[in-house]
């Protein structure tokens, strides 16, 4: 079954899960022509490999720490910090401790 996606003008909640967050898992929140917005949700010590997409995508971290792999660099991005990547870029993302995040992503067609 798959999962509904919200509508044009529709809210959507996206603050910290808190204690909930363990029982929670990676969602795309609504998709369009040109922009998908995902819900990611990592146990500590889980990962996203190095992967690329063609369009500019934004990682906002909500809670917990994550890992972004771009470059062969490391950065942590903590909650409530953002971080942008051009498009075609490879990127991998690691919770170092349980962790969920808003990724944007402009798609290319």
């Amino acid at each position: 079954m798959s999962i509904p996606h919200a509508l044009s003008g529709q809210p959507i909640a996206v603050s910290a899960f808190g204690a909930a967050l363990a029982e929670q898992r990676t969602v795309a929140l609504f998709k369009s022509d040109q922009l998908e917005v995902i819900r990611l949700v990592l146990a500590a010590g889980k990962s996203m490999p190095m992967h690329k997409v063609s369009g500019e995508i934004t990682i906002q971290c909500i809670e917990g720490t994550l890992e972004v792999g771009v470059n062969g660099d490391s950065t942590l991005l903590q909650a409530g910090q953002l971080m942008f990547l051009l498009g075609e870029v490879p990127h991998s993302v690691t919770a170092r401790t349980p962790a969920s995040a808003l990724v944007t992503i402009v798609l290319q067609h």
